[in-house]
């Protein structure tokens, strides 16, 4: 029976380094694939802006299929991305320290407002007139939770929403976050799956055809593992609120 214990843990610490190494290999291709991407994308916005000469008709028309190709393959490439980063991040161990959350919602906020703008969504930040304590978070993780759900109000939105992000603290020792966006909603038959690893609503598919459905998960299982919890309130065609809390850091 020792034995058998003994091949078992042998046998899982090879299959851990395997997956380890598999995941370092996709994240490097996939980082050096998006560049590569990145790179196109911007030699054919020379051309369909002119500054490289005049097109022909058929010429920009050939350009705008290529660009939008190209487009939907760094949207592939980032969600692989994603993936890879979601499932190392749940797993991986976590740090806690004392943090400055509106920092990092702030820095988190800049990080999309390239996304934001060319999707002509505007994004808010409703920083309360009270000091908020610091919080005892692991940073990165705290940081992919807001990630998620920014991304999430960006992808569901309409065309110039808005987006408010607010922050405050409640009565329980939590700091609470909320990201509220005037999209799509969810329906009453998917908020009950909403949480489930690979899930996506049908109306999502319809909005962004690329999505993996890893995002909401992940965020749950971050803020679970840091002492929060995350929940929302939504209603189909009317924007969805999502909410997450995080412990208030001991003096």
């Amino acid at each position: 029976m020792p034995e058998e214990i003994e091949k078992l843990k042998s046998e899982n610490e090879r299959l851990v380094k395997l997956n380890s190494v598999k995941s370092e290999i996709v994240s490097i291709g996939a980082h050096q694939i998006r560049t590569s991407l990145a790179a196109l994308k911007w030699i054919i916005r020379m051309f369909l802006d002119g500054d490289l000469g005049r097109l022909t008709l058929e010429q920009e028309t050939l350009l705008r299929k290529a660009s939008d190709g190209n487009e939907r393959a760094i949207s592939l490439v980032s969600e692989i991305l994603l993936i890879n980063k979601s499932e190392d991040v749940v797993e991986k161990k976590y740090i806690f320290e004392n943090a400055n959350l509106i920092e990092i919602i702030e820095s988190t906020i800049f990080d999309f407002s390239g996304e934001s703008m060319g999707r002509g969504i505007e994004i808010i930040f409703l920083k309360p007139n009270n000091t908020i304590p610091h919080v005892k978070i692991d940073k990165e993780k705290t940081r992919v939770i807001l990630q998620n759900l920014i991304e999430n109000a960006i992808k569901y939105s309409h065309y110039h929403g808005k987006i408010f992000i607010s922050i405050k603290v409640n009565d329980d020792g939590l700091v609470e976050v909320s990201v509220k966006d005037s999209g799509i909603g969810i329906s009453e038959d998917s908020k009950k799956k909403i949480f489930e690893k690979f899930y996506r609503t049908d109306d999502a598919q319809k909005k962004e055809a690329m999505g993996s459905g890893i995002g909401l998960y992940t965020t749950k299982k971050i803020s679970e593992a840091q002492g929060g919890k995350v929940w929302f309130e939504s209603e189909a065609g009317h924007g969805t609120t999502f909410f997450f809390t995080v412990p208030i850091a001991k003096k």
